[in-house]
């Protein structure tokens, strides 16, 4: 396993996340509102957040991934946030998912923001994308604050949604 990175923002710590945040991993995709645009089914239970969090390879396969979001006044995880890395289209993807009690206080800005320039410096990418559903203002809004810019409009599993992109 590579060593772990850890990322800091101003009011978060980013490491890898493992095992030890299936319990949090699992509530986190329980809620009905948080998977609202993503897609993803909720977890059966917290031992199939565990088998997939010790299944995620991204870090070891392509040195980036999603990360576990910490507040750094509490030392709970607030969400996930950070990169994915897609070998067909060979893409950089930025993500972030919050608990709803995180939504709307700019974490999500604040945390891309920490990763792309983190891992920027490190992979020296040319370019990055960003996947929401169009009905996803919110995501949108993120992305556009993070100098994406429409790149696409795609289906995802029958529903409209747009690729932006960041060229650096």
């Amino acid at each position: 396993m590579l060593p772990s990175k850890i990322i800091y923002s101003e009011r978060t710590i980013l490491r890898q996340l493992t095992e030890a945040d299936a319990a949090d991993f699992y509530a986190l995709n329980a809620d009905e509102e948080v998977l609202k645009y993503t897609g993803d089914k909720p977890f059966k239970n917290i031992e199939e957040a565990r088998e997939f969090l010790r299944n995620y390879n991204q870090y070891k396969l392509y040195g980036v991934g999603r990360m576990a979001v910490i507040d750094k006044t509490n030392g709970k995880l607030m969400g996930w946030c950070g990169l994915k890395y897609h070998e067909q289209s060979n893409e950089f993807d930025i993500g972030f998912r919050f608990f709803k009690h995180y939504w709307n206080m700019g974490y999500a800005t604040e945390t891309a923001k920490a990763c792309i320039e983190y891992e920027q410096d490190i992979h020296q990418m040319k370019r990055m994308i960003g996947r929401a559903m169009l009905a996803n203002k919110a995501s949108l809004k993120v992305l556009q604050k993070l100098g994406f810019e429409f790149h696409a409009h795609v289906n995802f599993d029958g529903h409209e949604g747009v690729i932006y992109e960041r060229l650096f």
